[in-house]
């Protein structure tokens, strides 16, 4: 069933925190810098989900469940960004802040990210949306939980973007939030080996490198391993490793399948978007150029300042996380 388009709201203006000054040191911080959120839930529940797809893999996720009753409130599944997991910074720092709220967290792990990391055959990537779909399935084939809210930053968003397009209606998904999401991947590609993030892009690759290592050795061929080894950027890696296993041609041709921006307009979940036009990953142009009035189930907040995945405001705590409780009040009660 279809959703009513989200109401309008009143969202406050972001103001970057000291000394978290600029796209860089916005990003940096919430990557490297800020201390790890504790999540004040009564129990965490390790959860598993195997995949019905003949791989044998298992997507491994924490459930907390907030004090108290929840209120019939739904459960907020999140999913983090590259090389990430449900211990990255910004997902403890979500699920703390929504816990307190009263809503029942589940920190999703991607395949072969996280605790799943070397017991899955294949990997997550930017459009691996039945994945998703499999987990809600078993939720709502186990129960109790009968609605859903996503809330996904970075690849995280473009796979909940993609997502909410494809099924949005049919999975009781009653909202979705997009924190940083590369919608264009070819844009976000060309942004990210530029000069300037060359620091950031031996971070990462790095990083995929490690997850990339943990496949079992029968499920990828010794070719494909000593072309990934040889990467030297994130399309390089792409090129070598996500592109043909995953069925396409090359990186261009993955980016070009699997970027949010040509699935925005089947979205009929109200969902919120939030990104920063200074983020140094990602670039603002893909924003700014999208009609957001064509789809009055969109909501697009797109500050001038944040960085990737940062927010830091003057009152303390993220903003993006203010504006995703102010959203769900609305939307969800």
């Amino acid at each position: 069933m279809t959703k009513a388009p989200p109401p309008k709201l009143d969202f406050p203006p972001f103001r970057q925190r000291f000394p978290w000054i600029g796209g860089d040191l916005q990003t940096a911080g919430d990557f490297l810098f800020l201390p790890m959120a504790q999540i004040p839930s009564k129990r965490t529940e390790r959860m598993r989900f195997p995949m019905e797809d003949g791989t044998g893999d298992i997507l491994l996720g924490a459930l907390d469940h907030p004090e108290g009753p929840a209120a019939d409130r739904p459960l907020v599944v999140i999913l983090h960004g590259l090389t990430g997991s449900e211990d990255s910074r910004y997902v403890r720092r979500t699920a703390a802040r929504l816990i307190a709220d009263g809503y029942p967290v589940l920190r999703l792990n991607l395949r072969g990210a996280g605790p799943s990391m070397g017991q899955c055959r294949e990997q997550y990537h930017s459009g691996r949306t039945r994945d998703v779909r499999a987990v809600l399935d078993q939720l709502l084939a186990s129960g109790p939980f009968t609605r859903f809210v996503l809330v996904g930053y970075s690849l995280g968003a473009n796979i909940l973007l993609k997502g909410i397009a494809e099924f949005g209606t049919a999975l009781s998904i009653v909202a979705g939030c997009s924190i940083s999401a590369p919608i264009d991947l070819a844009e976000a590609a060309r942004r990210f080996t530029a000069t300037r993030n060359t620091l950031y892009q031996h971070w990462l690759l790095k990083r995929m490198k490690l997850e990339f290592s943990q496949l079992p050795d029968d499920a990828v061929a010794d070719a494909m391993r000593a072309a990934v080894r040889r990467a030297r950027t994130v399309v390089d890696f792409d090129n070598a490793m996500t592109a043909p296993r995953n069925g396409y041609a090359d990186a261009w041709d993955y980016y070009q399948a699997n970027s949010a921006i040509h699935f925005l307009g089947a979205i009929r979940v109200p969902t919120l978007l939030i990104h920063g036009l200074d983020d140094p990953w990602i670039p603002g142009q893909t924003y700014r150029d999208f009609d957001w009035a064509s789809n009055p189930y969109l909501t697009a907040l797109l500050p001038p300042r944040g960085g990737h995945v940062g927010f830091h405001q003057t009152s303390g705590g993220s903003w993006a996380d203010r504006c995703l409780e102010l959203f769900l009040a609305r939307v969800v009660r």
